[in-house]
C-alpha cells in the first residue's frame, strides 16, 4: 500500500500545468529554448489556446527568453565544449529557430573566446590519434568529410592537412576536387 501511495504522489505532482506560462516556465527549468522554438512546443501542448502569445511576451519581458542570450550561449558552447566550427554552429542555431539576426553576433563573440583554427588543430589531432595508418587516398577523405561535417571551411582544412608532415604526401598527391572538399560550398 505505501507503494501505492508514493506512486500516486509522485503522478500528482507532475501532472502538467493546465496553462501556458506555467508549461513554458516549466520548461526553460529545464533547457534553454529559442522565443520561436519554446513557441512552438507550446502550440504543440496546448493546439488551441489563446494565451501562449501572452506567455511569450511576458517571459521575454521578464528576461527569461531572450534569442541574443540563447545564441550567444549555444555558440560559446558548441565551439568549446563540442569544437564546432562557424558553419555547423550556424546551422545548429538555425535548426533551433533562433531569429537569424541573432547569429552571426553570436558566432563573432564565440569565435573571439576559442580560435577556429585551434579548435580544427585540435580537431585533427584527435582524429589522428584514431586513424589506423597506413594512410590512404580514401581514409584522407574520410577525415576531411569527417571535418567538414564539424563546419570547419574548406581551405581551412586543407591548409591544416597538407602542413601536417604525415598527411603532406597523400594530400599533395590528390586534388581538392579528388577529395570532394570543393564539393561542400562554404
Amino acid at each position: 500500500m505505501a507503494a501505492r501511495s508514493k506512486i500516486s504522489n509522485l503522478k500528482s505532482r507532475t501532472k502538467p500545468p493546465r496553462e501556458p506560462f506555467a508549461a513554458a516556465l516549466a520548461m526553460l527549468a529545464r533547457r534553454p529554448y529559442s522565443v520561436a522554438d519554446l513557441r512552438r512546443a507550446l502550440q504543440r501542448k496546448f493546439p488551441s489556446h489563446a494565451g501562449i502569445a501572452d506567455a511569450v511576451a511576458r517571459l521575454r519581458s521578464l528576461g527569461y527568453l531572450d534569442d541574443r542570450k540563447f545564441a550567444e550561449q549555444v555558440a560559446s558552447s558548441l565551439a568549446r565544449n563540442r569544437a564546432f566550427g562557424r558553419h555547423r554552429i550556424r546551422r545548429e542555431l538555425k535548426s533551433r529557430l533562433v531569429d537569424y539576426r541573432h547569429i552571426e553576433p553570436a558566432l563573432d563573440r564565440a569565435f573571439e573566446e576559442s580560435d577556429e583554427r585551434q579548435l580544427l588543430e585540435r580537431t585533427l589531432d584527435r582524429k589522428l590519434r584514431t586513424l589506423k595508418l597506413p594512410l590512404t587516398p580514401r581514409k584522407l577523405q574520410s577525415l576531411c568529410q569527417s571535418l567538414l561535417r564539424r563546419g570547419f571551411a574548406s581551405s581551412d582544412i586543407m591548409k591544416a592537412v597538407r602542413q601536417r608532415p604525415e598527411l603532406k604526401p597523400v594530400a599533395e598527391d590528390l586534388g581538392l576536387s579528388e577529395i570532394g572538399v570543393d564539393a561542400i560550398k562554404e
